[in-house]
């Protein structure tokens, strides 16, 4: 939920937060972020361990970034987001303040106070500035909801235990049931 302000917030609100409160900042209003929970910490650290290991593992030029991470996707100062889970590939992409643009490969993983957030406003974000593939992975309904935007195509849903193949990758496919 949006904390409500007559002007608009700016990136220099988000970096005024007091130490240890996180918040994205999205069309100028700010969306406080709760802790997350151990099973969201679990999922997303496998998701991470499992992308940076293939991307050793073949030699890539990708970097895996978990959150905190911060993702400027349109480059105007109204907006920031940090996604669980960045995959950026364009190293020109990659600053000192976080990415520059859209990642390659974004992963939310669902918690009860970002539902809304992730399946609606960061869906269409994602989309409309140039992410190639988002997951939803959501440890409530097990499942991963899945957009290759690249492609044009309704979204996949895929239970956690069966494998999601990741679209950036020819070769990669996660089964989320395997990493809990």
């Amino acid at each position: 939920m949006p904390l409500l302000k007559s002007t608009s917030y700016s990136i220099e609100d988000i970096y005024n937060l007091p130490e240890g409160q996180r918040a994205e900042l999205i069309g100028g209003q700010l969306y406080m972020m709760a802790p997350p929970n151990t099973a969201h910490q679990r999922i997303s650290f496998s998701l991470s361990r499992v992308l940076a290991d293939y991307i050793d593992k073949h030699k890539g030029t990708c970097e895996v970034f978990p959150t905190p991470f911060a993702v400027f996707l349109s480059g105007d100062e109204d907006s920031y987001l940090e996604p669980d889970i960045s995959v950026i590939c364009d190293k020109n992409r990659i600053s000192d303040r976080g990415c520059e643009g859209a990642p390659d490969f974004v992963i939310e993983v669902v918690s009860p106070s970002s539902r809304k957030m992730d399946y609606s406003t960061k869906m269409t974000l994602y989309s409309d500035a140039g992410v190639r593939e988002y997951w939803i992975v959501d440890p409530a309904r097990e499942r991963t909801t899945i957009y290759y935007f690249e492609e044009d195509a309704a979204p996949v849903i895929v239970p956690f235990y069966y494998p999601a193949r990741v679209n950036v990758y020819e070769d990669l496919e996660i089964t989320i049931a395997d990493l809990l």
